[in-house]
């Protein structure tokens, strides 16, 4: 089994909040020594998941909660957002997840289907998971200069 780090974090669904999470993954990703460029990317894509789950999941109710998971591994940040407040059992969300494709319908996945398009241009890999809520699994790989490793052996290991 690959070694990572684990770190969750529960906000309100408000949009008040997404400045929080924000502030949060630039953390992470600039102590994994990710380039200036790609933490935005990483920021802008957090904050389309963020407000597609604080717009979408509780139009009805008040007091919902959004979870924003950080896989911090090796190579790569794995950043999930469930608007079901839960905690995140890793292994079962990676178990039933599948790719995002620009063909499903955006109505499957909520309205913000725009957010979701730009989430797969900012990231190196999208999933999606909607059975109860909907989970967004971006995934950014960190791109070091170490010698021998280039775009193609690391992108090989997922």
């Amino acid at each position: 089994m690959e070694q990572f780090d684990f770190v969750e974090i529960k906000v309100p669904a408000k949009p008040e909040y997404v400045g929080v999470v924000r502030l949060s993954v630039s953390g992470v990703a600039n102590r994994m020594g990710f380039s200036y460029e790609d933490i935005e990317d990483l920021k802008v894509a957090i904050s389309e998941a963020m407000t597609n789950a604080t717009t979408h999941a509780y139009e009805e109710s008040d007091g919902g909660e959004v979870t924003i998971g950080f896989g911090l591994y090796e190579n790569r940040l794995e950043v999930m957002v469930a608007d079901h407040g839960g905690s995140f059992d890793l292994a079962k969300v990676k178990e039933g997840i599948g790719p995002y494709r620009q063909s499903e319908s955006i109505e499957d996945l909520r309205e913000g289907g725009f957010g979701l398009f730009l989430i797969n241009a900012l990231m190196d890999k999208v999933e999606i998971k909607n059975e109860y809520g909907v989970i967004v699994l971006m995934t950014k790989y960190l791109h070091t200069n170490e010698v021998g490793l280039d775009d193609d052996q690391i992108s090989a290991t997922q």
